[in-house]
């Protein structure tokens, strides 16, 4: 049973090395070693065996570590007919020229809410949402939005992790929750950064499954509390749409 344990953690720490790329192109040993929280040893013998079998690769001129061909063989082979980034595309680019600002499409993992998809706005003044970040789950209009519409159980264990910040109340932010299951929309006014502002809804599957949040965002000087509440609507219709698609 100890050495099953053993071989699960060196898992899970590979893992912890590769997830690093999805928030950088390149990263040195010590840079990796800081991320994940693990001596440059250990993390020199992770990356070794990645490199080994493809996952990352060296770059000798600079050494740093960089993603390797493997990770494309996978990603070649995954399946894009479900996939809500690939076939809620064309829904979003509609939505973002209806509103003229960026739209985005979350989901959960875990304590966190990942940004799966983005189109940006055109306006020369837009908020520039990044594919594949990841945010915390106690701030934003689709954080909330994730949260509300989710099973119990899920707020429960989400709002009692020990990641979750001890100056949010819980009473008070699960009363907003449930005033946000009641509007059927979320809004956060620079809550998360100065400048920005968002306005959420849950795309609910056929079978009334949550599977992602879709979110539109801008500076907080043009979508203002009011403007934000006007185009909710449109936002939950655009997302109705979405989940009629995905099936």
């Amino acid at each position: 049973m100890e050495e099953e344990k053993r071989t699960v953690r060196a898992v899970e720490r590979a893992l912890d090395v590769l997830l690093c790329f999805a928030s950088g192109h390149e990263w040195g040993l010590t840079e990796i070693a800081g991320r994940v929280g693990l001596h440059k040893s250990t993390v020199h013998r992770l990356l070794a065996t990645l490199e080994d079998r493809g996952f990352v690769t060296r770059d000798a001129a600079t050494d740093k570590y960089r993603l390797g061909l493997s990770v494309l063989e996978l990603s070649a082979n995954l399946s894009r007919s479900d996939d809500p980034s690939v076939v809620l595309l064309p829904e979003m680019e509609k939505l973002r020229d209806q509103l003229s600002e960026t739209v985005s499409l979350y989901v959960r993992d875990r304590t966190e809410r990942v940004r799966i998809q983005a189109v940006q706005s055109t306006q020369a003044i837009r908020r520039v949402a990044t594919v594949g970040a990841r945010l915390p789950l106690s701030v934003g209009a689709s954080s909330k939005v994730l949260l509300a519409f989710a099973e119990p159980a899920v707020r429960g264990i989400v709002m009692s992790d020990t990641a979750w910040p001890t100056q949010l109340d819980r009473e008070a932010f699960g009363k907003q929750l449930d005033d946000i299951l009641a509007a059927g929309y979320a809004t956060s006014f620079e809550e998360r950064e100065p400048g920005a502002a968002a306005v959420s809804a849950p795309i609910f599957n056929r079978s009334g499954k949550m599977v992602a949040a879709l979110s539109v965002s801008g500076p907080s000087n043009r979508l203002t509390p009011d403007r934000m509440h006007e185009h909710a609507p449109a936002i939950i219709e655009a997302a109705h749409r979405m989940g009629t698609i995905l099936g």
